[in-house]
């Protein structure tokens, strides 16, 4: 796996996985993966206007026979946190994609605070927290995250450090 591709293999490992459902609000991280999800005849896309309401669809997704996956940025992970008892709880399984902010090389101060409390937070929740710094760890992870969390009913966070995603340019 190269530097360039590995969002395409994410999109063959959720496919594999036999996601149904995406939910997301845009973000240049996940941009490749949405693009290759949105064009998937097979996959239903939610365009979300915040990030809460895909852990709602996402558990509404298995309650209807589906597996879904929420793609969101660091920064929205706040956004989440109340609506994650759901999964927990209800002990759905549950799965996100977290394209991270505020770490390598960040030039915008704002993101720094959530991408540094995002894994203490998961984590508090309840969540197991997968993290990814490298394209040749990346598509295996999220294979493993969703075997975890649609075979062992279990709610998994998939963290992608923002050196593989690339500094963020304006």
């Amino acid at each position: 796996m190269t530097d360039t591709d590995w969002p395409d293999g994410i999109y063959a490992a959720l496919k594999a996985a036999g996601i149904g459902q995406m939910s997301f609000v845009p973000d240049a991280g996940h941009a490749r993966l949405i693009d290759r999800l949105t064009a998937d005849p097979g996959v239903v896309c939610n365009v979300l206007t915040t990030e809460e309401e895909g852990v709602a669809i996402s558990v509404g997704a298995w309650l209807g026979g589906q597996k879904s996956v929420l793609l969101v940025q660091s920064s929205g992970v706040g956004n989440c946190i109340n609506m994650l008892s759901l999964p927990m709880i209800g002990r759905f399984p549950f799965m996100m994609l977290v394209t991270m902010r505020g770490e390598w090389g960040e030039f915008n101060p704002w993101q720094v605070p959530m991408g540094q409390a995002v894994r203490p937070t998961l984590e508090a929740m309840g969540l197991t927290v997968l993290r990814v710094e490298t394209a040749e760890d990346v598509v295996e992870t999220v294979a493993m995250a969703a075997r975890m969390a649609f075979d062992a009913d279990q709610q998994i966070a998939v963290l992608i450090g923002q050196r593989l995603i690339g500094r963020k340019k304006w």
